[in-house]
């Protein structure tokens, strides 16, 4: 009787040291679970915030050096042509140096159609269009901040190279016409990104044609309205600039928002 009662004494201590200890180890593995998900929560948002201030920085890029082109060289230095290559450059620049980062958007137009076409989120759509504007006008006050080191720089005569239509910009074409052409030269811009950065593409080559297509947009689009296709690219210097610059911006935010929607559901048909 004693012996047994012994046993029993020995076989509750037993059950109570290993019921111990597997609630000791379930409390470490709840603690290493818990500490596992923190370091992960950690590592998206620094992720997240990589990526937005990679779209501030690249269309901060873009708008010194496109619209610096215009501004501290000219037509009459470097020509259409020359502003042309500046701004597809900048781009083209900008998807190799950030297209890792944040894919490269730089424009309100493009993160639309990407929501569009299902290729990001609401929350980063949003943030990534804050990010690209804050660029833009970050780059267009640096830009005003170079020129006015120059005696013969004037912000009313020589501006920001803001866009603009009607009369007195550039060829002097009309709204209408303007409107028509920042909607279909977003349709190709965006028709080529899409493609360019799809499954089936070449990889490694997006930046060239979508940089090379910018050029050539420009080359048309330059004596109409000043090429847009970026609302973010219009918003900077026009904010600056103000008067009919920023009168007529709405332009340069619908037109190219509908170009962006329409080469999304293009594009969707054509996959």
């Amino acid at each position: 009787m004693q012996v047994y009662f012994m046993e029993t004494i020995i076989r509750i201590k037993l059950e109570t040291s290993i019921s111990h200890a597997n609630h000791t180890q379930g409390l470490n593995m709840n603690e290493s679970n818990a500490n596992e998900n923190i370091e992960n929560e950690s590592s998206v948002n620094e992720t997240n915030v990589a990526k937005y201030v990679a779209e501030m920085i690249g269309t901060f890029v873009l708008v010194l050096m496109g619209c610096g082109s215009a501004v501290l060289a000219g037509p009459s230095v470097i020509g259409y042509i020359g502003i042309a290559f500046a701004f597809g450059l900048a781009v083209l620049a900008m998807v190799y140096a950030i297209g890792g980062i944040s894919g490269c958007h730089i424009n309100p137009a493009v993160s639309i159609s990407m929501l569009a076409a299902g290729k990001i989120s609401v929350k980063d759509a949003v943030i990534y269009i804050i990010a690209q504007c804050a660029g833009a006008i970050m780059g267009a006050a640096v830009l005003y901040w170079i020129a006015i080191g120059n005696p013969n720089y004037s912000l009313a005569a020589n501006g920001l190279g803001q866009n603009g239509y009607g009369e007195g910009f550039n060829a002097g074409f009309s709204m209408t016409s303007a409107f028509i052409a920042e909607v279909l030269l977003t349709f190709i811009f965006l028709l080529v990104i899409h493609g360019s950065t799809s499954e089936k593409a070449p990889k490694g080559f997006a930046g060239i044609s979508i940089g090379l297509s910018l050029v050539l947009i420009h080359l048309v689009g330059i004596p109409i309205t000043g090429t847009s296709v970026n609302p973010a690219r219009s918003l900077g210097p026009a904010i600056i600039v103000g008067g009919t610059a920023l009168s007529q911006l709405w332009l340069f935010w619908i037109a190219p928002i509908i170009g962006g929607l329409l080469a999304a559901a293009v594009w969707k048909i054509l996959q």
